[in-house]
């Protein structure tokens, strides 16, 4: 005997709700555990990077408080009371904390005329790959200055050639002691070029470029036509002297 049409509907809906429902029930069966496993795992991820980011900030909030009081102190002038939490800093997993660590301590070095030791740290900053190349190249041209009278010329020029390039960001550092050096090997024709180079280039400091006004001068080029700069050039006395 036929069912009828809505009998046999609602029969149909009740027999596809119960595989469903068996289907829900077999998955839940195989799979539930590693379901479950894989909700708290990454509950548990979520909170682990929640509490680092936590402990993280809060990190930088207390080498930050230790910059601070450092800074305080060699505002006192007690360069004792600052030596150890910058010697903390300098170990530091935060590039910005521990590079500003080191150069403070390579300028107590250098206020105390120690040049050697604050060129050792100034070179440390200069190879630690870990750090922003400007960290860097700013380290290695402030060694250079620091050791400049025990070194070379070759060994000068050979580690700040690639920072004495025209509009680069320490050109004007760079730039003059290599011509110096250049001057130091007779090579008196690059020294004159770099010289001009330096003050032409509107983007290097005002004092260095005219000092490299007076040099290019010396040198036999005429940098003040070029740069628009009102710097006397130098005397013939000057020359001579030279």
């Amino acid at each position: 005997m036929a069912l009828p049409p809505k009998t046999d509907e609602a029969f149909l809906r009740e027999v596809d709700e119960e595989l469903r429902r068996d289907k829900l029930a077999g998955f839940w069966t195989n799979w539930g555990v590693w379901v479950a496993i894989g909700v708290v795992a990454a509950l548990a991820a979520l909170a682990g990077f929640l509490y680092w980011q936590h402990h993280n900030a809060e990190a930088a909030g207390v080498e930050g408080e230790q910059l601070q009081a450092a800074y305080d102190s060699l505002g006192a002038n007690n360069a004792v009371a600052a030596s150890k939490p910058l010697a903390e800093l300098a170990k530091s997993n935060r590039d910005g904390y521990r590079a500003l660590a080191m150069f403070t301590q390579a300028d107590i070095l250098l206020q105390k005329d120690d040049l050697k030791g604050a060129a050792a740290r100034l070179g440390a900053i200069a190879a630690d790959t870990s750090l922003a190349k400007p960290f860097r190249d700013l380290a290695l041209v402030r060694q250079t200055s620091a050791e400049y009278d025990t070194l070379k010329p070759q060994v000068v020029v050979e580690r700040l050639r690639p920072l004495a390039v025209p509009g680069g960001a320490w050109f004007g550092s760079a730039g003059e002691m290599v011509a110096i050096a250049y001057v130091r090997m007779n090579q008196r024709q690059q020294a004159g070029t770099l010289f001009g180079q330096i003050a032409r280039d509107s983007g290097v400091p005002e004092t260095i470029r005219q000092r490299a006004v007076q040099m290019a001068g010396v040198l036999g080029v005429d940098a003040v036509a070029t740069t628009g700069a009102n710097i006397p050039t130098a005397s013939n006395e000057d020359t001579k002297a030279q």
